[in-house]
């Protein structure tokens, strides 16, 4: 079936990846800031390519009931503080 409206067909797509379920990374990182030393404010840009289950009600409202990660690109991480983006670490979690 296609959808004659693209203007709907993008705020459905766009509502749908803000509030998706399952949509943090497999494997858990932690960022430091090597300059100011900040853990825990960072502004991350990632490419990502899902497979998700929309659910539509009648009335036109979107539930993404499902969405499971394909492949994922991080392609840059900055300090929120100091706005350095070249003396970022990745720190691997530790188990609770």
């Amino acid at each position: 079936m296609r959808m004659h409206n693209r203007a709907s067909a993008s705020r459905a797509v766009e509502s749908a990846t803000v509030g998706a379920r399952g949509s943090e990374p497999d494997l858990p990182t932690r960022f430091r800031c090597a300059a100011c030393g900040n853990l825990t404010r960072f502004d991350v840009v990632e490419t990502r390519r899902t497979r998700s289950y929309y659910h539509f009600t009648v009335g036109g409202g979107l539930e993404v009931e499902d969405q499971e990660v394909l492949g994922a690109e991080r392609e840059q991480v900055t300090c929120r503080w100091c706005g350095l983006s070249d003396q970022i670490e990745e720190l691997p979690v530790e188990p609770s």
